[in-house]
């Protein structure tokens, strides 16, 4: 067995261990206070795992998407909140991995971001652009003292008052226009964010999102190179969806394994006589079978067009399209099984004190379609169906 692959086998069972004795643990008083799963973080990063997609050369742990997303599927399955957060640190780790330039500002954040396992959250909805990424209102703004600086108002920042760093989407300059984006790496020490709004929410909760002003003063070098547009064809957006999905389908696994774990208890207690919950996880077994199916396919998707020169296929609207469509399918699957799951368990599945409560399963699988919201995405696919010659 080679080195690397020892590697990421230890990275996984490291994850799978904490997702199992630390984030099941606290997963449901983390819901209801609607607090950061910190036990969870902090144990990550003892694991050293917020620095998995680092180079080694990096002092990172050099693993695969194909390892991370596996991890973001076992803290799915426990905790989805913990999930999430891990997720959208990945996302914006790698993205910057993937678009690092040698000797670059970004390569010493990333040997700092390793050696002191910094949490990234990222800034990329803003008031007033109508939930489009791709269009940017606040800029990057030079100083008189040669520094940049910005302001934007955030509908929501995930985890914001607990990240080290924050990587925002903005315009490139007060002049250039909305679609003419940067993405900027800022730390905790030159960021302020101001509150406007609280995080009383349905589901998701320990995410800790409230809406933010955020401003920052910073350095020139922190402004990532490659164009916005490069950055989130290539990367951001696939690479959120593809780990999105991965911890959509921990959620609904979980669920789906209570359900299962009911029927047999059924089962037990009346050996032999008909079970019509039985035939009801039969019908939610179906659509956990296709909701991994497209998962699977689109992370060898993903992987096969990144290994292509320049990443071209990536850059297409058939791939624009095709990874949309895994967010829509993805979210609205995951959230049909869990409601498939509380069919199949009833009341034992609508109480919160049950081996069989899928109630916080349901409700944070219905975070979901509103990420990025579903009909914005349909709304955009329209549009590219149009044009698109491949889909």
């Amino acid at each position: 067995m080679s080195v690397a692959v020892e590697r990421e086998q230890a990275l996984l069972a490291g994850v799978r261990l904490i997702a199992r004795d630390v984030a099941a643990a606290n997963a449901d008083d983390v819901d209801r206070q609607a607090r950061f799963p910190v036990e969870t973080i902090d144990a990550l990063r003892e694991l050293g795992a917020l620095s998995a997609c680092v180079p080694e050369q990096l002092g990172g742990g050099d693993v695969s998407l194909e390892t991370i997303a596996a991890c973001c599927l076992e803290l799915g399955r426990h905790c989805g909140a913990s999930a999430m957060v891990f997720a959208m640190h990945q996302i914006q780790a790698i993205t910057i991995v993937r678009h690092l330039e040698p000797d670059s500002w970004f390569a010493d954040y990333l040997m700092r971001l390793a050696a002191e396992q910094r949490l990234i959250a990222s800034v990329t909805s803003e008031v007033g652009n109508g939930g489009d990424m791709g269009r940017s209102i606040a800029a990057v703004t030079p100083t008189d003292g040669g520094s940049v600086t910005f302001e934007k108002q955030a509908p929501t920042v995930s985890y914001g008052a607990y990240a080290d760093d924050l990587l925002t989407t903005l315009r490139r300059s007060p002049e250039a226009e909305p679609g003419d984006q940067v993405a900027v790496l800022t730390h905790k020490d030159q960021n302020t964010l101001e509150p406007t709004g609280t995080w009383d929410v349905l589901g998701m909760r320990g995410t800790c999102s409230p809406g933010y002003v955020v401003r920052a003063t910073f350095a020139p070098e922190q402004v990532l190179s490659t164009p916005f547009s490069s950055v989130a064809a290539q990367s951001m957006v696939p690479v959120s969806h593809i780990l999105w999905s991965h911890l959509w389908l921990g959620i609904a696994e979980a669920a789906f394994d209570r359900a299962r774990a009911f029927v047999r208890a059924a089962a037990k207690r009346k050996p032999g006589a008909p079970l019509p919950v039985a035939q009801r996880l039969s019908r939610v077994m179906s659509e956990l079978s296709l909701l991994r199916a497209e998962v699977d396919s689109a992370l060898r998707d993903f992987i096969v067009a990144s290994e292509a020169p320049g990443r071209e296929p990536l850059m297409t609207l058939a791939a624009a399209l095709r990874f949309n469509n895994l967010k829509i399918a993805a979210s609205e699957h995951a959230a049909d099984i869990a409601r498939g799951a509380l069919d199949v368990c009833g009341i034992m599945g609508f109480k919160n004190d049950t081996p069989y409560s899928v109630g916080r399963h349901l409700r944070d699988t219905m975070s979901g379609p509103l990420m990025i919201a579903n009909e914005r995405i349909h709304e955009t696919n329209a549009g590219l169906l149009l044009i698109a010659k491949e889909v």
